[in-house]
């Protein structure tokens, strides 16, 4: 009998989880989700990494609630130097970012390139 993990997102809540993630990423990469609990677009995008964490090759995915965590997500955008919007997924590799997509490109197709490379 084999039994399927579940995966789920595991969230952003403090400034030193977020060194964090930026200091392992020249080990592997690293998949953050920008997400607005209120927004339609956003729960969509949700439901992509949703799908994305139930694949047997899936990455982490750390989850950034932009309304709970404004000033996290701000500080978020200064150091990856990317614009911020929401729902919005960062693949973090070597210290910066490799990938970035918002809206309706934040899906798990996407996420699985972004982390394999392609």
């Amino acid at each position: 009998m084999t039994t399927q993990t579940t995966r789920t997102f595991t969230p952003i809540e403090t400034q030193a989880e977020l060194d964090a993630l930026f200091e392992r990423s020249p080990l592997e990469p690293v998949v953050i989700f920008k997400h607005s609990p209120t927004c339609g677009t956003s729960a969509q995008a949700y439901d992509e990494l949703a799908s994305y964490l139930s694949g047997p090759d899936s990455t982490e995915v750390h989850l950034l609630d932009v309304l709970r965590s404004r000033t996290l997500s701000q500080a978020l955008a200064a150091r990856a130097k990317v614009r911020h919007e929401s729902p919005q997924l960062l693949v973090l590799q070597g210290g910066a970012v490799r990938w970035h997509g918002s809206h309706w490109n934040v899906t798990a197709d996407a996420v699985r390139a972004a982390v394999v490379g392609d």
